[in-house]
């Protein structure tokens, strides 16, 4: 079960990727789940991108709304 901070992390990563502070640990815990990727590009600052599976649980929540 995903807390209310990993819920707006990950709707934050949606919607606003390079707003969050990579060492967040609400991050790294959507990282352990699979339900965010970090990119790092090879120049400039890591960028996380939502999955798929991290996609289909905020379609989920919205549909809750």
């Amino acid at each position: 079960m995903l807390s209310p901070h990993e819920i707006a992390t990950l709707m934050l990563v949606k919607d606003a990727p390079g707003r969050i502070d990579p060492g967040r640990a609400e991050l790294h815990a959507l990282l352990d789940l699979e339900l965010v990727t970090v990119e790092r590009p090879a120049a400039g600052f890591p960028l996380p991108n939502v999955t798929p599976l991290g996609d289909a649980i905020l379609r989920s929540i919205a549909r809750l709304f």
